[in-house]
């Protein structure tokens, strides 16, 4: 990967919707070789695939909560059996294994605070092989959905 696909994908992360046409005159490229190139990107995994990026607030969801998550035991039936029931929950909109204590880190957004309490109390105290679960309420996104950096 050189300068010239890094920069390809930089405009894209800013606007995926961008034509072939826009995104080479961005990228200072001729239309075929831009095409070539972003075919390549998306054969070679670098480019996993377009989205729309949806303002939680827009579609009701007006609370998140940041969850991490220790378990118990770290044996692979446990660990496999925790990642695949929290992958269930469509409220846990990213889900993250660390190193070290705690074991998740788990976002989650729900409509408002009691939602959260009935999710909390009806799938997440349940996840399999928990130990604790531990709460810190979002108070204001400060960055998110950053492109990564060149």
């Amino acid at each position: 990967m050189d300068a010239l696909d890094r920069k390809i994908l930089t405009e894209l992360q800013l606007d995926g919707r961008l034509t072939v046409t826009e995104l080479a005159a961005r990228v200072q490229l001729s239309v075929s070789p831009c095409h070539r190139r972003l075919r390549d990107l998306e054969r070679e995994g670098a480019i996993r695939g377009y989205r729309a990026v949806v303002d939680p607030a827009a579609v009701g969801l007006n609370f998140e909560a940041v969850v991490f998550a220790t378990l118990r035991w770290e044996d692979a039936g446990t660990v496999t059996a925790f990642e695949e029931a929290v992958s269930a929950i469509p409220h846990v909109i990213q889900a993250q294994r660390l190193f070290g204590d705690p074991d998740y880190l788990l976002r989650v957004a729900t409509t408002d605070l009691a939602a959260y309490q009935q999710l909390y109390d009806q799938q997440l105290a349940k996840l399999p092989g928990v130990q604790r679960l531990t709460s810190t309420l979002v108070m204001k996104n400060v960055v998110q959905d950053r492109p990564l950096p060149e």
